[in-house]
């Protein structure tokens, strides 16, 4: 193919040269100038049978700072040096492509060094269309993970940014700072969400503290020598299942079939396999990082993401990544399996952990964290916002009668069609458990007496409607720590009862949990056998989220909805 070529700026002031070519190596590796602080890649030239270029910015430990793919349909990447916190003076960029015509490379040639391959291939069980790249910005623009061995700068990064994702407000009144950490120390279990006051004025940037920040603990057993510190590893291999994350949204579209969207997962790296199709036929996964033309969203967490059945699109909006704060709306066609960027009119101010809900074919989006200027501290939103896709278009609603008071964290539910309710959250330093709903044709909240032990004070849970009358309420965070506790909530009776189950029993909070009908449930749907007994007919889903002791969990748990609507105990 004649005319391919990846080509790489290497600072501002340098002129692009090409790293790979027709007939040339497949692998390559190039020194980044000192004082260089941007790096571009990108390909110019017909694609053919070439699959993707793999690219990975190194420090001089051999560790990564920032990977990426050029794809045939995002054709250009761009790190710059105040977005990658782990940039170094000392920076090697590695790029191999993947398919078409390889050749070999040159051990012996020192121009030449091996770079790990990570893609995924086209040929995918499960996979009939071609999957998503990379979460990317709007102009194709990527900015990859931070690098795993840096501790010390995570932490000196995390003390300076009072926007940190990986904080949690704390009941408690035990203060717990993380423990600095100097490079090539080993370190245990980290913590995702750590006790303390959850916020105090930092006085070195004008930004607020958050000390439920990450926390790494040492562990004299464990100890690397410099150079060696433990890093995230690449993927040698196809990955079968999604990495172990936190932060993520898992979305049920069409029969069988859910999108898992963003997360973060160990050493506060956000996932290199932000996208995965699931088959809820037979619970497999399809990796779907290139699965969708169109600038994909950048990697996240704390956002929502919400399936509307009459177009067949999912609204992706809002979140957070580092010290970004998002208030962009994408959208993901499931007909044409395409990306698009929303340039809505009206003002909506970034928000993360937030809650979205579908009515009418538009997007209902409540509270949610916002970032403020110094010297105000980040604070919750009471607010709520409209989206309207058709016109697309931000606009708030006149709300009348007792709204919920600011909060983040929090759940949100549509039930009987015409009514949305809201439950648990939290505004530092309190978490709540009170519930309030939002009446849809009277525009009116009002706050809901419960009967009934319900759950405790939490923040992000996960919540999913069971039926028309009720939803269930699984895990989250006290302050503290983890919950693995189980509530089901009946609107008819506005009653709470606690339900337990063997694969509701791992405290996690971060997590998705989702409602799906079964291929059993459809078939005797289609043949008129109703809800006949021998089959169940909805299961729940709960996929992923942290312990606060370390663990990242990438299983996915399944339980017949009726089991749980029968209040059985196991």
């Amino acid at each position: 193919m004649e005319g391919f070529g990846v080509y790489a700026v290497l600072g501002a002031d340098n002129p692009p040269q090409r790293l790979l070519c027709p007939g040339g190596s497949c692998r390559t590796s190039v020194a980044v100038p000192p004082r260089a602080r941007q790096v571009v890649l990108f390909s110019a030239g017909p694609w053919g049978a070439r699959i993707c270029v793999s690219a990975e910015l190194y420090d001089v430990d051999r560790v990564p700072v920032a990977i990426g793919k050029l794809t045939p349909y995002n054709k250009c990447l761009c790190w710059e040096q105040w977005e990658e916190e782990a940039w170094t003076d000392c920076l090697t960029l590695t790029v191999t492509l993947l398919g078409g015509n390889l050749v070999t490379a040159d051990s012996t040639d020192p121009q030449f060094t091996l770079a790990t391959m990570e893609y995924t291939p086209e040929s995918t069980p499960l996979q009939s269309v071609r999957a998503p790249p990379a979460a990317q910005e709007v102009h194709a623009k990527r900015k990859r993970g931070r690098a795993a061995g840096h501790e010390d700068e995570d932490e000196k990064a995390a003390t300076k940014r009072g926007t940190e994702e990986n904080v949690c407000p704390n009941g408690g009144s035990e203060k717990t700072t993380p423990v600095r950490k100097v490079r090539g120390q080993g370190k245990a279990g980290q913590r995702l969400f750590a006790g303390g006051d959850a916020r105090t004025k930092e006085a070195a940037n004008g930004a607020t503290q958050m000390t439920g920040i990450v926390e790494r603990t040492q562990t004299p057993t464990a100890t690397r020598p410099r150079g060696r510190q433990p890093k995230t590893p690449t993927q040698n291999t196809v990955l079968v299942n999604p990495s172990g994350r936190w932060g993520h949204v898992l979305c049920p579209i069409e029969a069988e079939t859910a999108i898992l969207i963003g997360g973060q997962g160990a050493r506060m790296q956000f996932c290199k396999d932000p996208m995965w199709k699931l088959c809820t036929e037979d619970m497999s996964w399809v990796a779907a990082e290139t699965l969708a033309q169109g600038p994909t969203p950048e990697g996240r967490i704390g956002h929502t993401a919400i399936y509307d059945p009459d177009t067949q699109r999912i609204y992706v909006f809002g979140g957070s990544k580092n010290k970004k704060w998002f208030n962009d709306v994408h959208i993901l066609d499931t007909r044409s399996w395409k990306w698009t960027m929303v340039e809505a009119q009206g003002k909506v101010p970034p928000l993360a952990y937030h809650s979205c809900s579908l009515f009418r074919g538009e997007l209902f989006v409540l509270g949610g964290v916002f970032p403020r200027p110094h010297p105000e501290p980040d604070g919750c939103s009471d607010s709520l916002y409209i989206f309207d896709p058709h016109l697309s278009i931000w606009y708030q609603p006149i709300v009348t009668g007792d709204k919920p008071s600011p909060r983040s964290g929090h759940s949100a539910c549509v039930m009987q069609e015409n009514k949305i309710y809201v439950f648990g959250g939290w505004d530092t330093p309190v978490c709540y458990n009170d519930m309030y709903m939002l009446d849809l044709g009277l525009m009116e909240f009002s706050a809901v007496q419960t009967v009934g032990e319900g759950p405790s004070p939490r923040s992000w849970h996960g919540s999913a409607a069971l039926s028309d009358t009720k939803f269930l309420v699984h895990g989250g965070y006290n302050g503290n720590d983890a919950l693995n506790d189980t509530f089901i909530f009946d609107t008819d009776t506005n009653s709470w009862t606690e339900v337990t189950h063997p694969n509701l029993c791992v405290r996690r909070a971060g997590h998705s949990v989702v409602a799906v009908e079964t291929a059993e449930r459809r078939r005797r749907v289609s043949s008129g056998e109703g809800g006949a007994p021998g089959g169940a007919s909805r299961s729940l889903l709960v996929f992923g989220g942290g312990d606060n002791e370390g663990n990242f969990f990438s299983d996915l748990m399944a339980v017949a909805v009726e089991e749980l609507l029968g209040g059985i105990k196991i």
